[in-house]
């Protein structure tokens, strides 16, 4: 690894990456069920789910990964990136964080997850409304990602077509929150913006 590339990774997890995990974790605790079975898929090291299980000990979490982590924190196996493995039904949810923005064709996945869970989809990922927005993406994700080799398609969406994606899985919009305080001020300036949002949605009946 480069000099360059371990002083990236230092600044990363010094100003960024453990607030992301605090504040992911205080975020999504109020849209994870206290109690279900959650299959985590692109878990990496599973710390937020380690962290939501911590807080809720009736959550139980299994987690899935393209990439091999020297250490994770849930029960967790590597996969192909391709086919989620597990029979139809297998969880209560399935959790998709900063994921399916990573992915080229993000609806293949979200289809398998709704077959895969039995009440419904829990999401953070992020709106694009513009170009500015798509820039900003960007930027952000190539910071946070590029040290650990993850894919980066830019896969972002606009509200309106994030809607369009869950009416064509049947998913329906249970809850939504976009005041998620990962940055802190200034830096909320330009990378906060409404641009990320947690939202838990239930299987259509």
């Amino acid at each position: 690894m480069s000099i360059s590339t371990l002083a990236h990774q230092e600044v990363h997890n010094k100003l960024v990456s453990s607030r992301r995990i605090r504040t992911l974790t205080d975020s999504l605790d109020s849209v994870v069920p206290r109690a279900a079975d959650i299959l985590d898929v692109g878990c990496g090291n599973g710390i937020i789910s380690h962290n939501l299980q911590q807080l809720s000990p009736p959550r139980r979490f299994m987690g899935i990964d393209v990439l091999a982590r020297k250490t994770c924190l849930i029960p967790c196996q590597i996969y192909d990136g391709n086919t989620i493995p597990f029979a139809p039904e297998s969880f209560d949810y399935v959790l998709f964080v900063d994921v399916l923005h990573h992915m080229t064709e993000p609806e293949k996945f979200l289809a398998q997850a709704v077959r895969i869970a039995r009440r419904g989809i829990i999401i953070k990922d992020h709106y694009s409304e513009n170009g500015f927005d798509h820039q900003t993406l960007t930027l952000m994700d190539w910071f946070g990602n590029a040290q650990y080799g993850v894919a980066l398609p830019n896969n972002y969406k606009s509200r309106a077509q994030w809607r369009q994606l869950f009416n064509e899985v049947r998913l329906q919009e249970d809850l939504v929150k976009t005041d998620i305080p990962l940055y802190p001020f200034p830096a909320s300036v330009f990378f906060g913006r409404h641009l990320h949002f947690i939202g838990r949605y239930n299987k259509a009946s």
